[in-house]
């Protein structure tokens, strides 16, 4: 039965792609194809299409002026790369049956692929029953036993309980409220149901984005999503991608059942690679579609090249930003294989508990105070600016508060004075100031940076990487390491020079490769080539969002009467100032077991990041094991403008 496009893509379900469509009729110009805007837009009578995806190819935002639907006279366009966050409305409309959600939802491996529901009613499972309202999250579906089944999963007494619910389960399905905090990107991919609009709230911005903001000012209010699509596939005898716009003036016919779908080209992307599976690389391809940005060498992945995939693996990369005091810094993502080295530089710490967080047993931490502090307590330590201290660790102490004993968390330390040492109780909740005091002056190499060290850490680069012609972090006033990320990338080679092998990122480079044929054996060993990676504002700020900075200070008590606060702004005097110490801080020692010691309860916290986060999200999923080891490494650097 002839359908028109937009018909056909309001009932496509995505997980039956791709599918095979013959035109039927419509308004074209009969025997012509052509492009307007990158899109097809005349599809001849009898024309053969597979359809290989349905990708959004822009968002249409209107801002509401409460939750729940208002229409806005003024919708504008959302750019794709907005650097904002969002936090998502649960959508009061219900879905009928599981085949709905599994149709309209991502469910998928990742962490965002995992949707959760509640139903009106109980659900009377054969070993189970799902409460009214109880929270159920959907993980994959999968066939079993010859019948699709959604793998579920519900917590109670913070265990999970598994179980399967068949498409057919009728019902009236609700999303859950979703407490996370999203990307627009995140949410285009995995967060707008099909045939549905979305309706988001705005929670933050980066106001270093270069672009106009297309909100009014000040505005953190609702807004509702509305997705325009555009279909992908290819056509007979074409070796490029086609896109077509649903709303073009066609009727198709669905002919999958009855055509050979070897008959068009096999095209596979980054993504498509990434899924496969280990055995079945390594692969000879030809690229289609060739990605964006100055990849080096410049003949290297363009349309018509035949390039090698010799593998995919997961491979480790320090996340860095430039420490600058104006707008816009520079992000970067540096392989651990990076040859060039670094010299420390003064970190800034916020809190207390920043301190406690940094502190490491392999020398004492030493920091200048830049607040003042008048403590609620007087079994506390009075801080004063210029204060100058050494950070031993963490306790609990009592304090007297209106004559009723209370315990707190404090950070054990020792008062620099001009000849001697006095102990010190800072609390952690202390909301302070501190700047570090630099002794060490060595050379790191990356990676030993990163064992010897908790990161956030401030470097400037000292020796240039020499392998590279030129080396973008040696230009840069100076760096900090936020931290360490766990990434997909695919082994590639021009298929002309196997031995020299290029790391092409999977979630930062798009292309689209025609697979040409498998190689029956790999070569033995080759030179692989890392890039520095210049990465975006939109980009830095998603990665940014994992950092596992899920513990938070204490919480403060009420506060104390405010005192004058001055702040001491040069960082070079903090680095070079003394006070004339008797000896130096690395062989300082004072006992003061008998005044700090006493009411110890072993809180020295081995969490590698402290709580210096811009963002709100607490999500942990990032990994940080350790990059595959591959036997000969160079760095090349390579600017990402986008994907």
């Amino acid at each position: 039965m002839a359908l028109s496009l937009e018909e056909f893509v309001h009932s496509l379900d995505l997980r039956t792609l791709p599918r095979v469509l013959e035109i039927q009729s419509g308004i074209y110009f009969e025997g012509s194809i052509y492009e307007m805007f990158g899109n097809e837009c005349c599809l001849s009578t009898g024309e053969v299409i597979k359809i290989t995806g349905l990708k959004i190819k822009k968002i249409i935002a209107e801002i509401c002026d409460h939750t729940e639907g208002c229409e806005s006279p003024q919708p504008f366009e959302l750019p794709m790369n907005f650097p904002g966050l969002f936090k998502i409305v649960a959508d009061k409309t219900p879905y009928l049956t599981m085949e709905e959600i599994t149709r309209t939802i991502h469910i998928g491996p990742s962490r965002l692929g995992h949707p959760c529901f509640y139903h009106q009613t109980d659900i009377k499972l054969e070993n189970l029953v799902i409460k009214q309202g109880e929270q159920i999250m959907l993980n994959s579906v999968e066939e079993i036993n010859g019948q699709i089944m959604v793998n579920c999963g519900v917590v109670r007494n913070n265990q999970n309980h598994s179980f399967t619910l068949p498409l057919s389960q009728e019902g009236e399905f609700y999303e859950c409220e979703d407490e996370h905090i999203y990307t627009l990107k995140e949410i285009v991919e995995w967060k707008i149901p099909k045939n549905r609009t979305r309706t988001v709230k705005l929670t933050d911005f980066s106001n270093k984005w270069d672009l106009m903001n297309p909100f009014p000012k000040g505005f953190y209010g609702a807004l509702t999503l509305k997705p325009v699509y555009e279909i992908q596939g290819v056509m007979k005898f074409r070796k490029d991608i086609v896109r077509i716009l649903p709303s073009l003036d066609v009727e198709v016919k669905d002919i999958t059942d009855s055509y050979d779908a070897n008959w068009f080209l096999q095209l596979l992307s980054t993504q498509d690679l990434s899924v496969m599976t280990s055995k079945e690389f390594p692969i000879v391809a030809e690229v289609i579609e060739a990605p964006q940005g100055n990849l080096l060498p410049k003949s290297f992945l363009q349309p018509g090249k035949t390039i090698v995939i010799h593998k995919k693996y997961q491979a480790s990369r320090i996340l860095a930003s430039e420490i600058r005091s104006n707008f816009p810094k520079r992000h970067f993502l540096i392989p651990t294989s990076y040859k060039g080295k670094f010299k420390r530089r003064p970190r800034e710490f916020p809190t207390a508990y920043d301190l406690e967080i940094a502190k490491t047993e392999k020398e004492p931490l030493h920091v200048v105070a830049t607040k003042a502090f008048h403590p609620a307590h007087d079994e506390l330590s009075f801080v004063s600016v210029g204060d100058q201290f050494l950070v031993h660790h963490s306790q609990m102490t009592e304090v007297l508060s209106e004559g009723i004993k209370k315990v707190v968390n404090v950070l054990a330390c020792e008062k620099i004075l001009k000849k001697s040492y006095e102990a010190a109780l800072l609390p952690l909740y202390m909301e302070g100031g501190f700047v570090e005091v630099i002794h060490d002056k060595r050379q790191y190499h990356i990676s030993e940076l990163c064992a010897q060290f908790h990161l956030p850490f401030n470097v400037k680069v000292s020796v240039r990487d020499l392998s590279m012609e030129e080396d973008i972090l040696a230009a840069t006033p100076g760096l900090q390491l936020e931290e360490a990320i766990t990434d997909s990338f695919l082994l590639v080679s021009d298929f002309a020079n196997p031995k020299e092998c290029w790391e092409i990122p999977v979630g930062r480079v798009n292309m689209t490769v025609q697979l040409v044929s498998n190689l029956s054996q790999d070569i033995e060993s080759c030179l692989v080539r890392t890039l520095i990676e210049e990465i975006t504002e939109e980009q830095y700020y998603m990665m940014r969002r994992y950092e596992s900075s899920f513990l938070h200070p204490p919480p403060r008590p009420p506060k104390h009467p405010s005192v004058e606060e001055t702040k001491l702004t040069l960082l070079t005097s903090a680095e070079e100032k003394t006070v004339g110490l008797p000896t130096s801080p690395q062989s300082l020692h004072v006992d003061i077991s008998t005044k700090l010691l006493s009411n110890q309860a072993g809180l020295d916290s081995k969490v590698p990041v402290g709580c210096q986060n811009d963002l709100a999200d607490p999500e942990k999923e990032r990994s940080k094991s350790e990059a595959t080891v591959i036997a000969s490494t160079d760095v090349t650097t390579v600017h990402l403008s986008g994907t």
